[in-house]
């Protein structure tokens, strides 16, 4: 399939600037891949969809607030840094984007907090935007990481445009979260409130907990034409032994087994074998999933509406049946339902 395929028109006021008032009360469209039958439901209506024995795989990374503003020295222009993954932990090396990337050269000096608590020198030019940056201070590693979230703030994606307010501290993070990491929520994630989960836990729903750190490269436009040439920025994931073995009971007794989002479908699809059993792994996925392609693992998947041309489309696109998402996003529209982070979501059956 090419990238022109995946182009639609998207109002800007279908775009959510901000979460619904409770999570679980986002609305849902719930897709039949087999009738194509769509129906439109609250997020709460999930629990009429899965029943005793069936798995949830939830992906329960933490955002990290990776979203600094420091200022240049001499100067004192303001720049906005982006941490994007700790490079050496002694060293306080920090893989980062900069903005404006124009005003930053190698050997410049960044100040943090208002008295200047930290100080980062930038040691290399790894791309236009990238940067590394070496933290100038001795303190141990807990304090450090420490203040540098003090300091941070949720990373919003830019295509929500307003300041960061004191709920997406707690909304901009699913209730599940545990192992920090991602610079970008799992949005799909975000619907589920506790009472939720208890609720879908007592009618005997398991769940299933991976890692996969997701990083900008959902963000990131796909710049070829041809699909096939596109490469994905690599996420680390974690799959441990005790949740391949949780998967693959459920599997084996024909229970349905439903992804959570994006990030968790692409881990487990990263991770399993040919005669579709996951298996234990930690390390790294750049794997591109677009139509046409043969899922292993999920019956099910919950996804939020995703922009156009971006790689999160594809992949829910190879799920459902690239007519029938298209089909579906009609009906979005249509019926005004909200794209994007904290948009509504889909089930797909």
């Amino acid at each position: 399939m090419k990238l022109s395929d995946f182009k639609f028109d998207l109002p800007q006021n279908l775009i959510a600037h901000f979460p619904s008032k409770n999570r679980d009360e986002s609305r849902l469209m719930v897709i039949n891949r087999k009738s194509g039958l769509i129906e439109h439901k609250y997020f709460s209506a999930i629990l009429d969809y899965f029943d005793e024995g069936d798995l949830m795989i939830l992906n329960n990374t933490k955002v990290f607030p990776a979203r600094l503003y420091g200022r240049k020295e001499k100067t004192g222009a303001i720049i906005e840094v982006f941490l994007l993954r700790e490079l050496n932990s002694d060293s306080k090396l920090w893989d980062v984007l900069v903005d404006p990337a124009r005003k930053i050269r190698i050997g410049n000096k960044l100040y943090f907090g208002e008295s200047d608590q930290l100080v980062a020198e930038v040691i290399d030019n790894t791309t236009s935007r990238g940067r590394t940056l070496r933290f100038l201070t001795d303190m141990d590693h807990d304090k450090f990481k420490s203040m540098l979230k003090s300091m941070g703030e949720p990373p919003l994606p830019k295509l929500i445009n307003r300041p960061v307010i004191d709920e997406d501290k707690d909304r901009y993070q699913t209730i599940y979260a545990k192992h920090e990491g991602a610079v970008a929520a799992p949005t799909a994630g975000l619907h589920f409130s506790r009472e939720l989960l208890k609720r879908l836990e007592i009618k005997g729903v398991e769940f299933a907990e991976i890692t996969l750190h997701a990083g900008l490269g959902n963000f990131r436009a796909i710049e070829v034409e041809d699909l096939s040439k596109h490469k994905m920025d690599s996420e680390e994931f974690i799959i441990e032994e005790f949740t391949a073995n949780k998967v693959n009971m459920a599997k084996e007794r024909r229970s349905k087994i439903c992804a959570v989002g994006t990030t968790s479908m692409r881990a487990i699809e990263s991770s399993v074998t040919i005669n579709g059993r996951l298996k234990p792994y930690s390390g790294w996925t750049n794997k591109f999933i677009f139509p046409p392609y043969d899922f292993t693992v999920a019956d099910a998947m919950v996804s939020n509406f995703h922009l156009p041309m971006s790689s999160l489309m594809m992949m829910v696109a190879a799920y459902t049946g690239y007519d029938l998402l298209m089909e579906a996003y009609k009906v979005a529209i249509k019926e005004e339902y909200k794209f994007f982070t904290y948009g509504d979501a889909m089930l797909i059956v």
